[in-house]
């Protein structure tokens, strides 16, 4: 409900800024700081709800999109694919970010949304608040010239703070594995490359790598278009959601990474 309260807070700050009435005299929009999220791109759309559909998932890319991806995160929360499958969904989004273009929010379906509510301290909320007080007390549009660079730049160190937090993860998640050498764990294909085959495991939720160089059963074939590989003599397929049993073989905490093996044909 306080989630709810603030998403509508943001939501009717913004939308009155972009609606702006003096006076009773319309005055159209005025300079603001915008949290804006485009459309996802069609072709990686229609990628992931593909994948999703391999868990018995629908996602619908013809009507609300927006709506159909957070129904589907409602769907999916407390079951094994839910990691992956949010992992994946934000791979294929657009990134939001901060700019005084009011195109919208795909993710939430708004019209008009911005960071008002200051629940960690954003630098962008402060604008917004100074922004919204300076127009309350009869202030002139400010232009844009002067925000704009500050959006590209919040939006720019939010990304480098998203980097650090992915990475910080990823080296706790290397060092917890590296108790677990030589074990085996049931994986869901969570990505394929030209250079190998990431799976996370279930049980963890941590994401390692099958170096296509180890798959020593065949020669396998990168197919980018579907996102998997085959064996060029035995034509076995591995693609994203497939199942498969690994072997945690090597971990490296300086590079952050953890080299899986292929411990058998559970593929389905």
């Amino acid at each position: 409900m306080i989630e709810e309260f603030m998403l509508l807070a943001n939501k009717e700050v913004a939308t009155h800024i972009y609606k702006w009435k003096e006076k009773g005299k319309e005055e159209g929009s005025k300079t603001f700081v915008y949290r804006v999220h485009d459309d996802p791109d069609p072709e990686k759309l229609s990628t992931f709800a593909s994948f999703a559909a391999r868990f018995g998932h629908k996602v619908d890319t013809a009507g609300n999109v927006s709506h159909g991806l957070n129904k589907l995160m409602e769907n999916i929360e407390g079951k094994p694919e839910q990691n992956v499958l949010e992992s994946l969904a934000i791979r294929s989004m657009a990134k939001a970010k901060y700019t005084t273009d009011p195109r919208g929010h795909f993710g939430l379906a708004f019209d008009h949304y911005t960071h008002f509510t200051s629940p960690i301290r954003r630098y962008p909320d402060v604008m917004v608040h100074r922004l919204l007080e300076h127009y309350l007390q009869g202030g002139k549009n400010v232009g844009n010239e002067e925000h704009e660079p500050l959006c590209m730049h919040s939006s720019e160190r939010e990304k480098r703070a998203a980097d650090a937090e992915r990475a910080s993860i990823k080296y706790k998640q290397v060092e917890f594995m590296e108790t677990m050498l030589g074990q085996e764990f049931e994986g869901i294909v969570s990505g394929v490359t030209e250079w190998g085959i990431f799976v996370e495991i279930i049980e963890t939720k941590c994401e390692g790598m099958i170096r296509m160089a180890d798959l020593d059963d065949d020669f396998y074939e990168f197919d980018e278009k579907q996102m998997r590989v085959i064996g060029r003599s035995n034509k076995r397929i591995i693609t994203l959601g497939d199942r498969l049993s690994v072997l945690v073989a090597k971990t490296d905490i300086d590079r952050r990474t953890i080299d899986l093996e292929l411990v058998n044909d559970n593929t389905e």
